[in-house]
């Protein structure tokens, strides 16, 4: 995935009204839930994402592997 598509697709479904949170898959099989739009920032293929207790996850679009808007797509 392209820097820029990768920012599009995170303001995309961060953006979403109402928000629903959506799961980011990691290379090496780490999986992480965002559950709020605005613990989630994202520039130039690059995203830091705020976990619950303050926690940073940095990603960005070579390390992701799948991004999953809907907890029923990733059983499918």
């Amino acid at each position: 995935m392209t820097a820029e598509n990768f920012d599009q697709l995170l303001n995309a479904l961060a953006g979403r009204n109402p928000f629903q949170p959506f799961t980011v898959e990691l290379v090496g099989g780490r999986r992480f839930e965002v559950d709020h739009a605005r613990a989630l920032v994202n520039r130039d293929g690059v995203a830091v994402f705020l976990a619950p207790g303050g926690t940073p996850i940095w990603f960005d679009h070579d390390s992701v592997t799948a991004i999953v808007s809907d907890i029923a797509e990733a059983s499918a």
